[in-house]
């Protein structure tokens, strides 16, 4: 009689567990985690929406940009911002493939700062 009653609280205790696992919210290991790097555009190729940015360090990212991309400081990559403009990019990174979040005109930040 006292086993069974073991196995009956062994039970409850797995059930509960399970019942409180499913009810959690699932935090995944793949959200979105977001980058920053700041440089000169080198290139941009608006046929594939990537754009090629040149750190401080030297370091040359690959950066795709889609219609979601907001540009701050310039109309449009390729009409405000152009190859030689100074750009911050904040953008996400899977599989390899950086993607742009948004592109800030950091050369017009400054430019602004500076006749202020």
């Amino acid at each position: 009689m006292l086993l069974r009653s073991k196995y009956r609280v062994a039970l409850m205790i797995a059930f509960a567990v399970l019942l409180t696992i499913s009810l959690c919210p699932r935090v995944s290991a793949q959200d979105d985690v977001f980058h920053i790097v700041k440089g000169t555009v080198k290139h941009i190729d608006k046929d594939t929406k990537t754009m090629v940015v040149k750190a401080a360090d030297g370091t040359e990212h690959t950066i795709k940009w889609t219609d979601k991309t907001t540009v701050e400081g310039g109309k449009d990559i390729g009409e405000g911002i152009k190859e030689g403009s100074k750009v911050s990019v904040k953008y996400t990174e899977k599989a390899g493939e950086k993607t742009a979040v948004g592109v800030k005109d950091a050369g017009k930040a400054t430019a602004k700062a500076v006749d202020n």
